[in-house]
């Protein structure tokens, strides 16, 4: 079953990681390699860039823009 994503699905995608991550007790941002590649496009393709997208849902501090 093709499921298509939607933008909350890309969010919901690398918070999950994220807490699954924590609870493993591994201290790192979600990689690229953590997903699968039809995740990996979705992801880039509501969210943007990775580091982008990890601000988006909230996991990384936004960059300061001076």
């Amino acid at each position: 079953m093709d499921k298509k994503y939607t933008r909350e699905d890309a969010i919901e995608l690398l918070k999950n990681k994220y807490k699954e991550l924590q609870n493993a007790e591994i201290v790192r941002y979600p990689k690229r390699s953590d997903f699968s590649e039809r995740e990996i496009v979705a992801i880039k393709a509501f969210l943007g860039p990775w580091p982008r997208a990890l601000e988006t849902a909230e996991i990384k501090p936004p960059r300061k823009t001076d």
